[in-house]
């Protein structure tokens, strides 16, 4: 069994000796001068050797003070780095996630609970954005982006692929039906400013470059175009991933299927090409089983309606 000295003297003697200063200990300790001197008294009679040299004007450590400190502080030191890495090692991980808005909102935040019961100790922080990533200037471990193809100087894992289709509500065609793309000159197409693909692509794509609709809606955000595309204010083009379960529910419905369908991947990327740390790591490889369900479970959807993703 260890015989250890009282510890709130350890203490009290390790600043004072420090500051060679009851007042500036009791200062540091936020105690008083008396109490100080009290806990010095205490580990004197305990040790049985006095560690101080006191006079009216002046404090001085004696020989054994200034040997003991030297003990003393570098066991304090160990003690301190101790309790810092256990500390650490204790506080919940932070993973902060960039991600597209409608994306997040629509898809990325209905399955979070999934990962979270995975790693109930990490604190997810979402944040939305279009930007290019840009782990310099912003605070974010992944950005979730579509592209074309990898993004370049950044670890970047593709975890689904998306398909850029033509909806409406279903409702619509019931007084303008859309039988051929020209038809669209009888709507409203409906566009938004961060859009990955512009009417005038699909419509070129479609065969009817140069068609000029009914009338043309423009929103900032793609939940603002998909919201009016909800209230039968027009067409729109969107992510097919992102409104399948409106198209089965029979609430949305894709009237040319995948004509002039855009595709586009998406990447969880983060800074650097060497492997990320642990938390980045479980869940850029969480993403792609999770997108796999969903291309699944959409490919399934659209051998149902005779169509090949």
């Amino acid at each position: 069994m260890r015989k250890l000295p009282p510890l709130n003297a350890v203490r009290a003697f390790e600043v004072a000796a420090r500051h060679v200063s009851f007042t500036k200990a009791a200062s540091e300790l936020s105690v008083t001068h008396g109490a100080v001197s009290r806990q010095v008294a205490l580990l004197e009679s305990w040790l049985g050797t006095p560690l101080f040299h006191r006079s009216a004007s002046q404090l001085s450590l004696t020989e054994t003070g200034r040997s003991y400190l030297a003990e003393v502080s570098s066991l304090m030191d160990r003690l301190a780095v101790a309790s810092m890495y256990v500390c650490q090692q204790a506080a919940p991980a932070t993973l902060r996630v960039s991600a597209p808005p409608t994306f997040t909102m629509r898809w990325l935040i209905p399955r979070m609970s999934v990962f979270q019961r995975m790693r109930s100790e990490v604190e997810i922080h979402l944040t939305t954005s279009l930007a290019p990533m840009n782990f310099k200037e912003h605070n974010y471990d992944v950005a979730i982006r579509g592209y074309q193809k990898p993004p370049e100087g950044y670890g970047a894992v593709p975890f689904m692929t998306e398909l850029i289709v033509l909806v409406c509500h279903s409702d619509l065609l019931e007084s303008q039906p859309l039988k051929t793309p020209r038809d669209l000159e009888r709507h409203a197409l409906i566009g938004y400013a961060t859009e990955p693909y512009a009417w005038a692509d699909w419509l070129d794509k479609a065969g009817v470059a140069g068609l000029k609709p009914a009338n043309v809606l423009k929103f900032e955000q793609m939940c603002f175009a998909l919201q009016a595309a909800s209230e039968g204010l027009g067409v729109v083009l969107v992510p097919l991933f992102l409104v399948i379960d409106d198209i089965v529910a029979g609430r949305l419905c894709t009237p040319f299927g995948l004509l002039a369908a855009h595709r586009r991947t998406y990447f969880a990327g983060y800074a650097g090409k060497a492997k990320p740390s642990p938390v980045v790591d479980s869940f850029c490889q969480w993403l792609p089983e999770e997108g796999m369900e969903t291309e699944r479970s959409t490919s399934d959807w659209a051998a149902e309606m005779g169509w090949e993703l």
